[in-house]
């Protein structure tokens, strides 16, 4: 198996080190990550000008782009010869909810999805993030069992692990998303010459986080495995949607 393995994080963090040890013990992998940290860019491509690539010491390529123009390019020129899964992480701290609207971790694998291949996002529930190989052991249990026992070709797996030593974590289940309150207000301070800046601010505390959720599954001590797809699509909302669109 070829597996690559990109985070947004960039190159240099230390899950995506972790990751890479853990995972060339199965199988052969290539890196394609940002050359620094891109948290955050969701699934942004870089349009407006050239990407340039470098190649480290230890053979992983660091791009100046998002984890999408990583992928992307990875999957459509880079490699000479084409992967059979992406593996997104491991993200210093967690990916729950509405956090993947936002995930750079979660934009990776999905454009290795939207490009036909096999995708895991992994990121690592803790703040900060300090267990890094139990993130990196459950995710080598994944992808052996996806290597074995494939999924449906449209399924995404978002893999939350509790930020613990794999003893203590209780077990791995199946989730859906739950959602969050809205963000906390904007933090609003000056610049030296007295011009207002803004920083975003710190996320929702969970809204919807009862039994069944990933939410509820990181409480529990519980390694959170929630499939998802890319069809946007409400399919349910098309037919009130017509008969609302014949007023017209």
């Amino acid at each position: 198996m070829h597996i690559l393995i990109t985070n947004d994080d960039g190159y240099l963090a230390p899950g995506i080190k972790v990751l890479t040890q853990e995972l060339t013990q199965v199988a052969r992998v290539s890196v394609v990550a940002p050359d620094r940290n891109k948290s955050g860019a969701s699934n942004s491509l870089t349009l407006m000008r050239p990407l340039r690539v470098e190649q480290s010491q230890d053979g992983s390529y660091y791009v100046d782009g998002t984890p999408t123009d990583c992928v992307h390019l990875a999957l459509s020129g880079l490699l000479d010869d084409p992967p059979d899964m992406v593996v997104s992480g491991i993200n210093a701290g967690p990916n729950l909810g509405d956090d993947v609207l936002y995930s750079g971790t979660v934009a990776a694998a999905m454009e290795g999805r939207y490009l036909g291949l096999p995708a895991i996002a992994v990121s690592l529930a803790g703040k900060p993030a300090r267990n890094f190989q139990t993130a990196a052991q459950i995710t080598r249990r994944v992808v052996e069992r996806l290597g074995h026992s494939p999924l449906a070709d449209d399924t995404l797996l978002n893999v939350n692990v509790p930020d613990m030593p794999m003893g203590d974590i209780v077990a791995i289940k199946a989730t859906r998303l739950g959602f969050r309150h809205k963000a906390e207000s904007m933090v609003r301070q000056s610049d030296p010459y007295g011009r207002s800046i803004y920083w975003v601010g710190p996320p929702g505390e969970a809204q919807d986080a009862g039994p069944g959720t990933d939410f509820h599954a990181i409480e529990h001590a519980t390694t959170s495995v929630t499939p998802m797809q890319i069809d946007l699509t409400r399919h349910h909302g098309i037919e009130p949607l017509q008969n609302w669109l014949h007023a017209l």
